[in-house]
Parts: C-alpha cells; sequence; structure tokens
C-alpha cells in the first residue's frame, strides 16, 4: 500500500473536464430564476461561477498530459454556437431525482462537442460514454435523503418553468478545459485554458 501510495504522490492526477461557457445575461437569468425555483430544502443549487454545458468529461487524468490536453481543445475550435434553453427535467426521469438541468437545444453546441471528443479520443484522453451526447446545465443537485445515505431526498416543490425571455436564443463564445477540484461545500471549477470561439 505505502507502494502505491509513493506512486500516486508521484504522478499527481487532475480531474478534468471541457465546457462551453454560458453568456453572462444567461447565466445571470439562470441565477434569478433558481433563487424563486430552486428553493426546496433537498434542492443543493448549482453555483453561478459553476453553470455550464459539459463538451466531455475526462475524469482523472495525470498533470503532466494538461498541455497536451489544451492544445487538442485550441485545435478543436469550431463556430460558436446558438443555445436555446428549455424547462428544467429531473434526471433520471423516473422515479426520484438525483439532479435538475435545464436541456440545451443547439446542433452548434452538438458539433463543436463532436470534434472536441474526436480529438480527445484519437489523443487517447477521452473514451465517449455509449449514450448519445445530451447538452444540458445542471442547475441543482438533491441532497441525500439522511447522513451516509446514497438515495436522494424527496423534493417536494421541483422547479418549475423558466421564464419566456429565459428561452431565447443566445450565443456562447468561450470553451473552457476546466480542472474540478472536489470541497466538502461542492466541486470548485478552475479554467485551465480558455479558447474563444469565432463567428
Amino acid at each position: 500500500m505505502a507502494a502505491v501510495a509513493e506512486e500516486r504522490s508521484n504522478n499527481p492526477r487532475a480531474r478534468l473536464f471541457v465546457a462551453l461557457d454560458l453568456p453572462e445575461e444567461l447565466r445571470e437569468g439562470i441565477v434569478v430564476w433558481g433563487r424563486e425555483e430552486l428553493g426546496d430544502p433537498a434542492l443543493r443549487p448549482v453555483a453561478p461561477e459553476s453553470l455550464h454545458v459539459t463538451l466531455a468529461f475526462l475524469g482523472h487524468r495525470p498533470e503532466e498530459e494538461i498541455e497536451e490536453i489544451a492544445a487538442v481543445v485550441r485545435d478543436a475550435v469550431g463556430p460558436a454556437p446558438w443555445v436555446e434553453v428549455l424547462d428544467p427535467e429531473p434526471r433520471p426521469p423516473r422515479g426520484r431525482a438525483r439532479v435538475y438541468a435545464l436541456p440545451v437545444l443547439s446542433p452548434g453546441t452538438e458539433a463543436l462537442q463532436a470534434g472536441v471528443a474526436q480529438g480527445l479520443v484519437e489523443g487517447g484522453f477521452f473514451e465517449p460514454e455509449k449514450r448519445p451526447y445530451w447538452p444540458h446545465i445542471t442547475v441543482a443537485r438533491v441532497r441525500p435523503e439522511g447522513r451516509g445515505s446514497r438515495r436522494p431526498a424527496v423534493v417536494s416543490e421541483p422547479p418549475g418553468k423558466l421564464p419566456e425571455g429565459l428561452s431565447e436564443a443566445r450565443i456562447c463564445r468561450r470553451m473552457t478545459l476546466y480542472r474540478s477540484e472536489l470541497k466538502p461545500t461542492g466541486a470548485r471549477y478552475v479554467p485551465l485554458a480558455q479558447v474563444q470561439l469565432p463567428g
């Protein structure tokens, strides 16, 4: 065990993902909506700075790979996509929800994700999920039913619909490689490389 611990300390790893950042007005609109709609005590709203559309979750990768991964992300640049945010959905859709998310309608985001995923797969940094890509913005996670429990609590007042103005299509101009640092208060996302998208 000591040898394994020593090997881990000599080969530090980072929890990485690539995301499409939201325009400030969209993020602020979601936060204002969330103050009214994410008040159920079973819900833990996502921090405003952590609202994004995940393009690829890489999991734990050796820190020495970060520069190479960042280069792949920069090479995978596509046109800045327009996004349309839809009303919240629970996931899983049946039984007790674990998260609530806003689905994103955006062919441009799907095309961008496909390009990023292909580059990361070819570089050996990413293994895509078997299920189809689902663009979305996670807005709240459901707290556990009790201390030590893995079962999510019951959400008595699930979030309601978005106001009409929040569903208007908006353009997203930045893609970011993030490091996710897990804290007792929740995950903290640290940008490692940012790419401005043309268009």
